[in-house]
């Protein structure tokens, strides 16, 4: 099954957006995906510390999904880059 990781604004959200991510997460577990999903990460870490976990996991991916406002998000669009680099298949929400 392909790997997909979720990207998209969480600072700055109500509830971290996590309802956005978990509604796109259910979508894509539909579609036969593993979901990748960084709202699931436990909170109290730093921000650098929650950066280190995601880019691992977009490196275990094969594809990225892009949230709505991805563009207004510095890790959204660092995560977004990175994918780029490694040739990841793109997918906008």
């Amino acid at each position: 099954m392909k790997k997909i990781y979720i990207a998209g604004p969480m600072t700055g959200h109500s509830d971290y957006n996590k309802p956005a991510f978990i509604e796109a997460s259910l979508f894509l577990m539909d579609m036969r995906y593993v979901v990748l999903n960084p709202a699931t990460l436990p909170e109290g870490l730093e921000q650098s510390e929650y950066m280190d976990i995601c880019l691992a996991m977009v490196r275990a991916a094969d594809a990225i999904y892009l949230l709505e406002g991805y563009e207004n998000s510095k890790g959204a669009l660092a995560e977004l880059a990175y994918a780029e680099k490694l040739g990841m298949e793109i997918i906008k929400q």
